[in-house]
């Protein structure tokens, strides 16, 4: 009975007009994002931050959750269309998905994205109903010591998912850590990693961080790519898959929707570990492994149904542990500190409205992605034609706007031009940023919680091994460092990783 109450409070908070606005407009925006390559879900929710002010706290969360997965879907039909993915976790989708464009089946691809994307949203959406709620009760129970342990197993965890060195990863997330670190001993009150400069004493402003390294640095690099875009020249016919597709497609589905699920609530997982896992999963299950690369209807169903899985899943630790699992889920973090809201299992029982509001939201959002998915290709290819270097000043604007109107400081604007060129390099250097914002996110909530854990035990570091579940967390965290430095375990990471 309490989950039929908590869902009616979500369909009241869901159906009103301002809330089915915010809805529309997220999941609208999220796949013209998915459509546009370069631009990306992380720099687009950065730049829209600022704009969240003004809007209540539960609109402005389902707006910037309908971009993140309405992305998922743009992404899929550039990549079917002219094997260009406008998001990272469609670079899979688009091995088979544009093969199967060029053999006059772009339709069946395109629907079976939309069917497979829409099933793994309903499905992911009931776990976060189900599951969100009695995971923040037992969240509750946590003491500084477990929050530190969860922390600690959470940046280990985006280390060992993170592609690319393990050893670059770990480089990141102690920058990231040090640079969350800077500002205000929260105790003491002193200054520290300020560099002298006044404006650095509140520390290092977030949303200048990741416009600089996610937004501009990403849309430079995309200046360089000079490579051709040409639209698909056959027209789209057959968009309904046959009862043979719908049959073929099934299980690739289910197996997809499983496994984006659990790995969408894994620090570092989400939707782009989830499409790779995915089509690594199917083409190993297959019948006939030989047909992936030519156009092989699971190599589609099973990564889309999973990167939709994992986008929603991975708002599970976000909700009830306020712990990002990737990029987009610390914006979002952001977005609710901005609210005023202290993210963790609180959000559950003393914010009920945005909590199942944003629940029920989800699968509307879905619902209303499949009806605009399919009629509106079209648009979304006729977009690709406009040229890249039109759409980067506009970028760079509304970047310095966004950064510019939190604090109304020049310096936050400067900020974020350094940020951009130390982004560039990392990413010229085989970098990934990622680990580094999960670090200065998680950074600070780590710090309180190992001063709080040692103000509680007087100063004695063992409180972090007498308690069960932290001990248990600190090892589960050291089986997985210890795991992935394994040779076996590290090749296969480098292959899953690999774009084929």
């Amino acid at each position: 009975m309490d989950l039929l109450s908590n869902l009616s409070i979500g369909l009241s908070a869901a159906f009103s007009l301002d809330n089915l606005f915010y809805c529309f407009s997220g999941v609208l925006l999220g796949t013209l994002i998915g459509v546009l390559p370069g631009i990306g879900t992380v720099a687009t929710i950065a730049m829209l931050l600022p704009i969240t002010f003004g809007l209540p706290p539960v609109g402005s969360l389902i707006m910037l959750s309908g971009i993140y997965y309405g992305a998922q879907y743009g992404g899929s039909t550039t990549a079917i269309l002219i094997n260009l993915p406008g998001e990272s976790s469609s670079v899979v989708t688009a091995v088979d998905g544009y093969q199967m464009a060029r053999n006059g089946r772009a339709g069946v691809a395109l629907a079976t994205a939309a069917i497979g994307s829409f099933f793994a949203g309903t499905v992911a959406t009931i776990l976060l109903a189900l599951f969100a709620p009695p995971l923040a009760a037992v969240a509750l129970t946590f003491g500084p010591a477990e929050y530190t342990s969860l922390m600690v197993l959470g940046l280990i965890a985006s280390i060992a998912l993170a592609s690319g060195s393990l050893l670059k990863a770990f480089a990141m997330m102690i920058i990231g850590l040090l640079l969350g670190l800077g500002g205000q001993d929260i105790y003491t009150g002193a200054q520290r990693f300020t560099l002298g400069m006044v404006e650095l004493i509140d520390g290092v402003e977030f949303i200048a961080i990741v416009m600089g390294m996610f937004g501009i640095a990403e849309v430079i690099r995309n200046l360089e790519d000079e490579s051709t875009r040409s639209v698909l020249s056959t027209k789209l016919k057959n968009l309904f898959p046959s009862r043979a597709d719908f049959r073929e497609m099934f299980a690739p589905i289910l197996r997809g929707t499983a496994l984006g699920s659990l790995l969408g609530i894994l620090p570092g997982g989400g939707a782009m570990l989830s499409s790779f896992a995915a089509y690594a999963l199917e083409k190993k299950l297959s019948r006939h492994p030989e047909t992936f690369g030519k156009g092989a209807l699971a190599g589609v169903a099973g990564p889309e149904s999973a990167n939709n899985a994992g986008a929603q899943t991975s708002f599970i630790p976000m909700l009830t542990l306020g712990i990002p699992s990737n990029p987009v889920m610390a914006l979002m973090i952001g977005a609710l500190i901005i609210q005023g809201i202290t993210p963790g299992p609180n959000v559950v029982t003393e914010q009920p409205v945005l909590f199942w509001g944003l629940i029920v939201s989800m699968w509307l959002g879905n619902l209303m992605l499949v009806v605009l998915n399919l009629p509106l290709v079209g648009i979304w290819v006729k977009l690709l034609s406009v040229p890249y270097h039109f759409l980067f000043p506009v970028i760079v604007v509304f970047c310095s706007i966004g950064v510019f109107s939190v604090n109304n400081a020049a310096f936050d604007v400067i900020l974020m031009a350094v940020f951009a060129a130390i982004g560039y390099v990392l990413v010229k250097l085989d970098c990934e940023p990622a680990p580094l914002l999960l670090g200065f996110v998680v950074g600070p909530m780590l710090e309180e919680n190992i001063r709080r854990a040692m103000l509680v035990s007087r100063g004695e570091p063992a409180i972090f091994i007498e308690r069960p579940i932290s001990a248990g967390l600190l090892v589960i965290a050291i089986v997985t460092i210890a795991a992935v430095t394994l040779p076996a375990i590290r090749k296969g990471r480098e292959q899953a990783f690999k774009e084929e």
